[in-house]
Order: C-alpha cells, then sequence, then structure tokens
C-alpha cells in the first residue's frame, strides 16, 4: 500500500477564526476520515514570521495521512464525500485548496545520540 500526504492550507472568514476551529477540529477531520484510504489527520497553526520568502496567505495547515493502492480512488471518494459534509461558512472556500504529495526517497531521522 502507497502512502500519501494531502496539505491543506486554508484561513478562516475574518471575524470568525473560534467557530473555523470549533468545526475543523470537532466535525471536519471525523468526517474526512470516514473516506477510504485516509488514516489519520493533524492541523498546524503558523507560528512567528516566515523563515524565507513572503508571508504566506494562509494561517492553517491540515495534513492528511492517506494510505491507498489508487490515490486516484482515495482523493475521488474525498470528493465524492465533500458533496454531503458538513461544511462550515466560517471557512474561507474563496482560498481552500489542497494538493496531494508522494513519497520520493527514504525518510531521514535526526540521530538520537
Amino acid at each position: 500500500m502507497a502512502r500519501y500526504l494531502l496539505v491543506v492550507p486554508t484561513s478562516p472568514v475574518e471575524g470568525r477564526e473560534k467557530e473555523y476551529n470549533d468545526w475543523y477540529e470537532n466535525t471536519h477531520l471525523a468526517e474526512v476520515l470516514t473516506i477510504p484510504g485516509f488514516v489519520a489527520a493533524e492541523r498546524f497553526a503558523m507560528t512567528g514570521e516566515p523563515v524565507a520568502g513572503p508571508p504566506p496567505q494562509h494561517k492553517y495547515l491540515s495534513i492528511y495521512e492517506i494510505e491507498a493502492e489508487n490515490i486516484n480512488d482515495a482523493v475521488e471518494g474525498l470528493k465524492e464525500r465533500a458533496k454531503t459534509m458538513t461544511l462550515s461558512d466560517a471557512l474561507n472556500m474563496e482560498t481552500a485548496g489542497g494538493v496531494v504529495f508522494r513519497p520520493i526517497g527514504k525518510r531521514h531521522v535526526a540521530n538520537s545520540a
């Protein structure tokens, strides 16, 4: 089974950050994890200033781990499930998007000595 990451940067609608975070954490992640192939999800919030380059457009990032023989099946499952998901109007849909990544090399780990 191949492993993939779906990386999804998002932003709340201005003034609705609390509602957005509540919906994302307590509703949305659980709905996505019902899709075959989606095995884990984790959210992140930007901290501090950019290390390099211009400021990012989004403050929040979700990373979904996918295990699938065919990534297209998982992506199609997401698109189909999106038709019936509970979406919050606190999510800024004008800037929402996502990209699937696949590993291209071995995973490197720091020495713990």
